[in-house]
């Protein structure tokens, strides 16, 4: 996911991929540790995705400012 493409999301498509990336994150961690997860870099992927989408909404936040 690139930071390009989520400068165009609204707040509020931000904020809900925000929810689901972090579900998603939970649900993969806990598939690593009952040994389900076959992918162990989607742990660093979502995680540093969820970073993204935070950044870009304080940009939003302070463009609004």
């Amino acid at each position: 996911m690139k930071a390009k493409d989520l400068r165009e999301r609204t707040a509020e498509e931000l904020a809900e991929l925000e929810k689901t990336l972090t579900r998603e994150r939970f649900q993969n961690r806990f598939k690593n540790f009952t040994n389900r997860l076959d992918n162990t870099a989607a742990l660093k992927q979502a995680r540093r995705d969820i970073a993204r989408v935070k950044t870009v909404m304080t940009e939003k936040k302070s463009e609004a400012k």
